[in-house]
């Protein structure tokens, strides 16, 4: 039997394979120099109409899709973050080993033409090729003839790459004595650098920076800011059409003791306005870093003057990694209700691909790297549609009316997962109480020595005897007036702001009635309660599909559910029994 992952088609020894079926041949293609300038498509029928190859070949994945009518992508950079080292590993990877890097410095060419493929089906043109915590090496000639080559491969499905620079680079790779932004000598190092790269890619797209967070170095080592370093990238990339890509999560080098979540806007607001235009600034959906749930980031609505680009993470870092099934896009289309679409100029996603057979570690991981492209293509879609769009081209169709039914459910159970996931982490605001480094597991107790304390869980639930909660209102860190009415004064009272949101910004005592009328360790009990409820449901839901789904992917969706169920149990019994023992001294 021939099964299918979006145009994917999965072979019965496991193998890679591509499409479902082969593109009809009775298409008809057609260029239309009136239609608008970009890669956008019209299909009517059989026939399908672009201004541009590329679109030629994105509406044929469209009608492979089942689409019709005329559809144009809403963004221009459409872009996957690899956080691969050089030496193969993946920071946050959860399916195997990098595609693009290995100790042999070997290119799989026939692996990272699929990798394309599936890209260009969805719509993704660019891809970062290295962590953002970057190795100074990807700057020397070994390393940029290896990004020449994939980008070779690349080239003809449409995508464009990018790498990740260490800011030291400079001084790192021994040619200079400093990294200073300012230094005329550090400039002309920059300025011959992206000469070579050019000359070799005429089509490279440009740096993404990670520069003064966690270690990184960047231009305050030298007493410089974000847009003095930025801008001499960004300078040395202006006669080649590059673009800088500079991170906004920043945390711990300027604005020591801050609360965290308010460092990027203090870092970066001042600066509005005096980055070059081709200068991004990319910030990740919420101030935090990734949680199941958080607010959207303030920054997105203080930088007024410079072009900003989300960053959202495909990989599930935070959200049960590559182990549990948490479908992603109603949490980034609940960011989209906060942030226009049309604020942005494009989308970053935090890849989950790697060397495992199925790309993403677990076949539901899969829908995000869909979901991703797609509402990169158009933020408008719903995150209903895509999980049915994604279901249709996934598993085989069946007519039977028993079979459609089921599938419904598996819409369901995608629709409902990320909420559940939240139920069983981290209910009503409670943010970042993973274990240490792997995120993987609930500690809701403990410090850590010998790092800072922002990193601690009991830092930022801060639970005692009489309540739980960060206060960030006007009475505590005021991260609050970061935001812009209504969401300002929303947020500040307690009273107001969404329980989805109370710990997060308020201190509350374990005895206040929420809305349904129970107290709130009531209530946190509840949630927990029906986090592990969902998850049951969803294993059910699994085995009445059972006859519709090969047994190898059925099979290996069934143990990692059975994981989660034992997981989302342990994040239940281990929050509740050390919430329990503050709260239960009421």
């Amino acid at each position: 039997m021939v099964l299918c992952l979006t145009t994917v088609v999965w072979a019965e020894d496991g193998s890679r394979l591509w499409l479902r079926g082969e593109m009809p041949k009775d298409i008809t293609q057609k260029i239309d120099p009136t239609m608008p300038d970009d890669d956008g498509y019209r299909i009517s029928g059989r026939t399908v109409t672009a201004r541009t190859e590329m679109g030629l070949l994105y509406g044929r994945y469209a009608l492979l899709r089942g689409e019709q009518g005329e559809s144009h992508p809403y963004y221009k950079l459409r872009i996957l973050n690899h956080w691969d080292n050089i030496d193969g590993s993946i920071e946050r990877g959860y399916a195997g080993k990098s595609i693009f890097w290995n100790n042999r410095l070997e290119i799989d060419h026939s692996l990272i033409e699929k990798y394309a493929e599936a890209n260009a089906s969805i719509g993704i043109n660019g891809t970062v090729l290295n962590n953002v915590n970057a190795s100074p090496k990807m700057l020397t000639s070994i390393y940029i003839n290896k990004v020449k080559e994939v980008a070779d491969i690349l080239r003809p499905w449409g995508i464009r790459v990018y790498i990740s620079v260490n800011f030291g680079s400079p001084k790192a790779l021994g040619d200079l004595t400093t990294a200073d932004p300012l230094d005329p000598k550090v400039r002309q190092w920059w300025q011959k650098k992206v000469k070579e790269i050019y000359a070799v890619i005429p089509d490279f797209g440009g740096f993404l920076v990670k520069a003064n967070s966690e270690g990184q170095p960047g231009p305050f080592d030298y007493g410089r800011t974000h847009a003095d370093g930025a801008n001499m990238l960004a300078d040395a990339l202006k006669p080649y059409g590059g673009i800088v890509m500079w991170r906004s999560f920043v945390y711990g080098a300027k604005h020591k003791g801050e609360d965290r979540v308010k460092q990027a806007v203090s870092e970066f607001a001042e600066l509005d306005g005096q980055f070059r235009d081709n200068v991004i600034l990319q910030s990740k959906n919420g101030p935090l870093d990734f949680q199941p749930r958080e607010p959207y980031a303030p920054i997105f609505h203080q930088m007024k003057k410079t072009p900003q680009m989300a960053e959202l993470q495909i990989t599930q870092e935070y959200l049960g990694q590559s182990k549990h099934l948490v479908y992603l896009a109603p949490m980034w289309k609940e960011f989209f209700s906060y942030v226009s679409p049309q604020q942005l100029v494009g989308i970053a996603g935090v890849a989950n691909i790697g060397l495992d057979t199925n790309w993403c570690g677990h076949h539901f991981s899969q829908a995000n790297w869909y979901a991703f492209g797609r509402l990169a293509w158009n933020p408008m879609l719903s995150s209903k549609k895509i999980a049915e769009e994604w279901l249709a081209q996934t598993f085989d169709d069946e007519s039977s009316n028993k079979s459609q039914n089921l599938k419904s459910q598996l819409v369901s159970v995608m629709l409902r997962s990320r909420e559940a996931c939240v139920d069983y982490m981290m209910p009503l605001g409670l943010h970042h109480i993973f274990k240490f480094d792997h995120h993987m597991g609930p500690q809701p107790g403990g410090f850590i020595r010998s790092y800072p304390i922002e990193w601690c869980p009991v830092y930022y639930h801060r639970a005692n005897a009489d309540s739980i909660g960060f206060d960030r209102s006007h009475t505590g860190s005021n991260a609050t007036a970061q935001y812009p009415e209504p969401y300002c004064s929303l947020y500040d009272d307690v009273n107001t702001c969404p329980e989805r949101f109370l710990l997060w910004f308020h201190r509350v005592p374990w005895t206040r009635r929420m809305n349904s009328g129970r107290t709130l360790w009531e209530e946190l009990q509840w949630h927990y309660n029906r986090g592990v409820a969902e998850v049951d449901d969803f294993a059910a839901v699994w085995q009445q599909v059972k006859p519709y789904i090969d047994e190898q992917r059925w099979q290996e969706v069934a143990d990692l559910m059975a994981f989660q169920q034992q997981d989302a149990r342990l994040w239940r019994d281990v929050c509740l029994e050390y919430f329990g023992q503050f709260a239960n001294k009421k």
